[in-house]
């Protein structure tokens, strides 16, 4: 019999989640912990299954196999204790639109178990972090802008100070000065609560998330830190340089230097005679002082501008998902290869 509750060192674990319907495979031998308190980003092209693991741990869809657990409480064997530890933020976050703001989280709350001076308090201090109080308290969600009503959704997830908090694309169709004030609600949330968030909008994903885990074809291909990541699958850095120089003649500043750089021109000339290098090395360490000091020995060259350009969250992601399929289509072919020789 499968197991009710396993240890609570991590808000959440998953072991070998599989989903199928038919013999298409939604998701295959998913696997991860969340530590207490950790923020985490949790990627994937559409379709690539985060949405059904999303739905799995929420207690929202069964697994067709594996282990759920919210809070060391089995997500299949007691679904409405486990689901009683979580807050869930839905994609496109429905709500209806002819009720007050406070009346909604006061339903809300009530629904969630709290009752009588509790709901009061747990609505006010929602809306305290998600600052509704004062602005959008007694206003009809219909009449809320965009990034408003999303804290509303955020508020009603963060009802009843739930260990772990599930948000799908919370910042979906913001405005920049909006996606801002989500992330910093977001960022607040960090030591409190466990925060798993789904989303397309990878630059926000880096700066508030203290982990990233990639998902593709139902498969988890990747998860650490964006560190880590930059250095598992993208491990050259690229300096790029401004300089009143021709190609040959920074490949030889360069090799008399002893700076084992890969070079590529990435523009021509420009009208001040700047050209602009990508400069490409698999060492570790920090090289933009010595790039001016080399470059200072030639009068005749001018540099403009050096700086380290790094792998973005994008790079890592593309390159993640481009090794699962060239996995994928490798173990596909190579049976195939295996199958014509018999």
């Amino acid at each position: 019999m499968q197991q009710t509750q396993q240890n609570v060192e991590y808000s959440v674990v998953a072991e070998g989640l599989c989903k199928s319907y038919g013999a298409i495979k939604a998701i295959d031998n998913v696997s991860f912990k969340i530590a207490k308190g950790e923020i985490l980003g949790f990627l994937g092209p559409n379709g690539a299954g985060k949405s059904t693991t999303m739905r799995i741990l929420s207690g929202l869809m069964p697994a067709t196999s594996g282990r759920a657990y919210v809070c060391g409480v089995s997500v299949a064997n007691n679904p409405k204790l486990a689901q009683s530890h979580i807050g869930y933020m839905p994609e496109n976050n429905p709500l209806p639109e002819d009720v007050r703001v406070s009346e909604y989280l006061k339903f809300r709350a009530a629904i969630k178990g709290l009752k009588g001076r509790e709901i009061r308090e747990a609505v006010d201090e929602v809306m305290e972090v998600c600052q509704l109080q004062r602005k959008a308290s007694r206003k009809i969600i219909g009449n809320l802008s965009k990034g408003f009503k999303q804290r509303v959704g955020i508020a009603d997830a963060l009802l009843g100070k739930p260990e772990v908090v599930i948000m799908d694309e919370p910042t979906i169709g913001l405005d920049p000065h909006q996606i801002i004030a989500i992330r910093e609600l977001i960022d607040s949330l960090r030591g409190k609560m466990s925060v798993v968030i789904s989303s397309h909008i990878l630059p926000e994903i880096e700066l508030v998330c203290d982990r990233v885990m990639i998902i593709n074809h139902g498969m988890v291909v990747a998860s650490g830190a964006p560190e880590n990541l930059r250095s598992e699958f993208l491990p050259v850095d690229t300096y790029k340089i401004a300089v009143s120089a021709e190609l040959e003649q920074v490949k030889s500043v360069l090799a008399a230097a002893g700076l084992d750089f890969e070079v590529e021109q990435t523009s021509k000339k420009d009208a001040e005679g700047f050209a602009l290098y990508a400069l490409k090395t698999s060492r570790r360490g920090s090289f933009g002082d010595a790039l001016i000091a080399e470059f200072a020995k030639h009068p005749n060259f001018r540099l403009r501008e050096v700086y380290l350009s790094r792998p973005t969250l994008e790079d890592i992601f593309m390159a993640a998902t481009r090794r699962s399929w060239e996995e994928k289509r490798e173990s596909i072919f190579g049976a195939k290869r295996q199958e014509a020789k018999k």
